[in-house]
This record gives C-alpha cells, sequence and structure tokens, in this order.
C-alpha cells in the first residue's frame, strides 16, 4: 500500500487499504486483514471516526497504540474540514451551511445552536453559538437570536443545530420554535432563510421541505 500510495496518490487507495495504512499486522495476519475486521466491526469508515478510544483500543487487531493513531487521524481530518469551512464567507446553498457545520457539530454527543447573521447578499456577518444543551433537548430564547441581529444590522439568519441521536427529522418542539422564529424576525424585517438539523450523516433543511 505504501508503494501504491507513492506512486499512484492516496487518492488511488480505497478505504480499506487507506485504513491498512493506519494499522499494522497482528498476530500472523496482514494489515489489510486487520483494516478488513476492523471496518466489518463498525460498520463504515465515518462510525469508526466516531468510536470513542476506549471502545477502539477493545477492536480485535487494535489495541492503545493504534487506536490512538486512527483517532488522531479522525481528529486531523475533523480540524481540516473544520478549518477549510472557517474561509466560507458567502452562502449560496444548504450545503454551504452543512459542510460549514458538519465538522463542528455533526458528532457531538450533545446539542449545541448556531446561527448564521447575514447581509442581503448572503455573505456572513457572524456566526454565533446561541445555546448548548444535552444529548436530546437544547432550550434556546429566540429573542437572543434577534438581538444579536438588530445589534449586527442583519438582513437575515440561518439557525442550525445538531441532534446526537443520528436522526435529522425535526421535532416538534423544533417545528414548533421555527415558526416562532419566523414570525418574530419578520416583525424586526429579518428574514429566516432556513432552519438546518444535521446528524452524524445527514441533514434536514426546514427551507428544502417547504416549512418555511
Amino acid at each position: 500500500m505504501r508503494e501504491k500510495a507513492m506512486v499512484r496518490g492516496f487518492d488511488s487507495l480505497n478505504d480499506l487499504e487507506l485504513l491498512s495504512l493506519l494499522v499494522a499486522s497482528d498476530k500472523g495476519r496482514s494489515a489489510i486483514d486487520v483494516a478488513e475486521r476492523i471496518l466489518e466491526t463498525s460498520g463504515s469508515l465515518a462510525t469508526l471516526a466516531a468510536t470513542p478510544l476506549a471502545e477502539l483500543r477493545r477492536m480485535e487487531g487494535l489495541g492503545m497504540e493504534r487506536a490512538l493513531h486512527l483517532r488522531a487521524a479522525a481528529e486531523l481530518g475533523r480540524r481540516i474540514l473544520v478549518a477549510e469551512g472557517q474561509q466560507t464567507t458567502t452562502i449560496q446553498n444548504r450545503n454551504d451551511v452543512v459542510a460549514l457545520f458538519a465538522p463542528l457539530i455533526g458528532s457531538l454527543d450533545h446539542e449545541e445552536m448556531w446561527v448564521l447573521y447575514l447581509t442581503s447578499s448572503n455573505s456572513i456577518i457572524e456566526r454565533r453559538r446561541i445555546s448548548i444543551g444535552g444529548s436530546s433537548a437544547l432550550t434556546t430564547d429566540f429573542k437572543l437570536i434577534l438581538r444579536h441581529a438588530l445589534n449586527l444590522v442583519a438582513s437575515s439568519i440561518i439557525v442550525v443545530h445538531n441532534h446526537p441521536s443520528g436522526c435529522s427529522e425535526p421535532s416538534e418542539e423544533d417545528r414548533r420554535f421555527t415558526a416562532r422564529l419566523k414570525e418574530a424576525a419578520a416583525l424586526l424585517d429579518v428574514q429566516l432563510l432556513d432552519h438546518i438539523i444535521i446528524s452524524r450523516n445527514s441533514s434536514f433543511s426546514f427551507r428544502s421541505s417547504d416549512l418555511l
């Protein structure tokens, strides 16, 4: 795999081959065999990247040192995506929002709500974390969101929060909150462009689902 990566580039490696570079042979099994067993156990690279260190180290063929290598690689990848997202200056569609926030909050074990404050041309004025909740609940005062919008002279806002459960479908509380926020924002001449819910492997847009 090392030779293939050096000659053809890392993008020529499939998931199994790439993972084998981060592990090693174990008890007579090749690195590819070890990597295959790890992928079978975890189910996917995304699940593997989110697996806690304590669980990783117990996987057959890993142990603490290899588990540390995998967690370090996953965290490095996440930070690269976050850094790339920070370079975004204008929002064109929901994909821009998901690319910006999925690496930041998609894998958290608790809920967070963020707001993008935008100009009339959808340039980002500020991205602000509004509240932090538990694993299945989030309490947010929409008045706080709108106060910041007025202070920043924002023309529009996009609300983003995560669902640690893995399901990005909105709850009834999410729907009620969005409706109230849209109504209150309109009174202040601020447009709620979207409310996007992000989970580990999916996202939900109120705008795309015709709920705004």
